[in-house]
């Protein structure tokens, strides 16, 4: 996976797990997830596995190829 892909990938998976995040915590409103506590659990695992994405892709971009 490419350093940027992989930095693409995670911010959307950030972005994504932030909001169901923030749904299961009933601070967005309008969706059948509000106030579902599970949302907010799903949702923080995929920010955390964002972030490990994140430092992956970038730490094997700042490799420099034999």
């Amino acid at each position: 996976m490419g350093r940027t892909l992989g930095l693409a990938l995670a911010g959307v998976m950030i972005l994504m797990g932030g909001v169901w995040a923030f749904q299961g915590l009933g601070y967005l409103e309008g969706s059948s997830m509000t106030d579902e506590r599970i949302w907010a659990v799903i949702g923080s695992i995929v920010v955390v596995l964002g972030l490990v994405v994140g430092v992956v892709a970038v730490r094997r971009g700042n490799r420099q190829e034999p």
